[in-house]
């Protein structure tokens, strides 16, 4: 089950090699459907009429015969995130010639250096009994052994053998429902499947996709390029700075690479038909380091830049529609104080969004309904994985009748009209519209060393509110964010975020592991001159203020000179509850 998208996000999920690709063409690609066809990518978005899906990334220099922008197939897929083969695999073997051809010759034309290990399916030995309980209580009601339990009842039986297989590794009981359900989370966990790949999500906020579904097509047109065109930047940062391989025993040094191969597939709508613009982004972990090697990519840094990128696709979108549409973001009225806040398009008005947005709300509501309840019938937390059930559950109770496939005509027809219902007729809507998109005044802000500085002291001020440490990470997501309130083209964005991440890093943060200041050979520096031997973006900062305060608490540990109480006086205390009946207070879980 795939995730909701809550806000302005890039989530990042793996894809595991095997099957593990199907997840793209059976769910994902499928908006979120349940049946387990596999239905070729080709021919589903043609049937669907969705946009095809294309190849993309610098790294497609390295795969001989596809260029950025060359259509996806299925077996391309198949292949490349199935198997981590070259992505035209068969032809290559198909166009071979030669009456001594060998298993070895075959193998060559088709290898991106060592595919992907298929790991059979594994089962450890709790999900084992699990399995054979289930199997028997359906037998005893008289059903197929392989019937699908009731949640309810899964979770008892998941309770039950947990425990028993707590007590034979412990050898006494678990001391509250964390313990156990740890034991549950460990017990279940599937053994370790290869990463085939990362797939990448980029969904803007919901005025974005309400004014595409709306405006004239072509001003959807121009959307949904700014849109493309946002999702190029945020994967430009991420080949320049998170992109990286490893190499040497034990991967122990991180190298540059050549580029990121991936297949983006963008849709319109949602499950439920609602206007739903996003784009997947399936990104192969098969990179190639710059002495040609195909390598896998060092996902730690990859989920790391998580965030940042995510900021980064969310400021370039903002730029993209201003400059081209001179729409106006802001935030949005009533978000909740304790969150960051979400900028909409300023003029879309704000129940087309909620009327739009339904599906999300009803799927969380009964999500919590459900986490509540399975605490009162366990008495414990679901799991990790028992959570993920529960969303599903949720998912499946609140899905709404599976639409039929729609023309991009079909789908704008009906978007018009549940808009025109919503805002009170077909000139409301175009009014909504021309507001939209009406010239704003401008703002100018001057981008001196003034601004620079005053900035720099914000996004710090942002940092020690938040965290004791920080990493180049956080400060270049929280740059993006102040990004957004000034009106500055796109292509100047990457350079002002460096300047401010320089700004706050280096004049302003203290290093908490200093340069060893050696100078190092080049095979062992990475592009930007940092070692090999180091995790990039890895460097933890802090500020004196952060230090001068944690040496305020730990001076205050250290005195003996505070009030006191004596001891008599404390039992006499307790007395006096216990004489109150109070006492069991004492005794209540805190």
């Amino acid at each position: 089950m795939y995730p909701l998208r809550v806000g302005v996000t890039m989530s990042l999920h793996k894809l595991t090699a095997g099957s593990g690709y199907d997840y793209l063409t059976r769910q994902v690609a499928a908006l979120d459907a349940t049946e387990k066809g596999h239905t070729g990518l080709a021919a589903y978005y043609t049937q669907r009429g969705e946009t095809p899906g294309v190849w993309i990334g610098s790294g497609l220099d390295g795969i001989d015969g596809l260029t950025v922008g060359d259509p996806v197939t299925a077996e391309q897929m198949r292949a490349l995130f199935g198997c981590g083969l070259h992505p035209l695999a068969e032809l290559r073997q198909q166009q071979l010639e030669g009456p001594d051809l060998s298993l070895r010759d075959l193998q060559e034309v088709t290898r991106l250096r060592v595919p992907f290990k298929i790991v059979d399916g594994v089962v450890s030995p709790f999900r084992l009994e699990v399995a054979r309980r289930i199997a028997a209580i359906n037998s005893a009601a008289g059903l197929p052994t392989d019937a699908p339990l009731p949640a309810a009842d899964r979770a008892r039986v998941r309770t039950a053998v947990a425990r028993e297989f707590f007590r034979a590794e412990h050898g006494r009981e678990p001391v509250d429902a964390r313990e156990l359900a740890a034991q549950i989370a460990q017990d279940s966990r599937p053994r370790t499947q290869t990463v085939a790949g990362y797939d990448l999500t980029f969904s803007p906020v919901k005025s974005v996709s309400t004014l595409w579904a709306v405006a004239e097509p072509a001003v959807a047109a121009v959307i949904e390029q700014a849109h493309q065109a946002a999702v190029k930047d945020a994967l430009t940062f991420i080949e320049n700075h998170a992109l990286f391989t490893r190499t040497g025993p034990q991967g122990i040094r991180q190298v540059n690479v050549r580029g990121l191969v991936g297949a983006a597939f963008t849709h319109r709508d949602s499950r439920a038909g609602d206007p739903d613009l996003h784009t997947h982004v399936a990104v192969a972990n098969k990179v190639q380091a710059l002495d040609g090697r195909w390598l896998s990519i060092d996902g730690r840094v990859l989920f790391k830049a998580n965030v940042a990128a995510s900021e980064t696709y969310n400021t370039a979108l903002e730029q993209h529609l201003r400059d081209t549409l001179g729409v106006r973001f802001a935030e949005r009225p009533g978000t909740d104080t304790a969150k960051r806040p979400i900028r909409e398009i300023v003029g879309v008005d704000p129940r087309l969004n909620q009327r739009w947005s339904t599906r999300r709300a009803r799927i969380n509501t009964r999500r919590g309904e459900l986490a509540i309840q399975f605490q009162h019938d366990h008495g414990r937390p679901p799991t990790p994985v028992e959570a993920l059930h529960l969303t599903q559950q949720a998912t499946l109770e609140t899905r709404d009748a599976k639409h039929e496939p729609r023309s991009l005509a079909e789908q704008r027809a009906t978007w018009l009209s549940e808009a025109a219902a919503v805002l009170g007729g077909s000139e409301a809507v175009a009014a909504m519209v021309q507001t939209a998109l009406a010239p704003h005044v401008e703002t100018t802000t001057i981008l001196d060393a003034r601004w620079v500085g005053q900035t720099a002291d914000h996004i710090l001020t942002v940092m020690e509110a938040s965290r004791s440490t920080w990493q180049m990470w956080h400060v270049r997501a929280e740059a993006q964010r102040q990004l957004r309130t000034i009106d500055l083209p796109a292509e100047h964005a990457g350079a002002l975020v460096d300047l401010l991440v320089d700004e706050v890093l280096d004049r302003r943060s203290v290093a908490l592991v200093a340069d060893d200041h050696i100078e190092k050979p080049e095979a062992l520096r990475r592009v930007d001159g940092s070692s090999v031997y180091t995790v990039a973006g890895a460097e933890l900062y802090t500020s004196q203020r952060i230090l001068d305060a944690e040496q305020r608490l730990v001076t205050a540990a250290g005195r003996h000179d505070g009030a006191s109480v004596e001891q008599t006086a404390i039992d006499l205390a307790l007395l006096e509850m216990a004489a109150n009946g109070t006492a069991s207070m004492l005794d209540r879980p805190h």
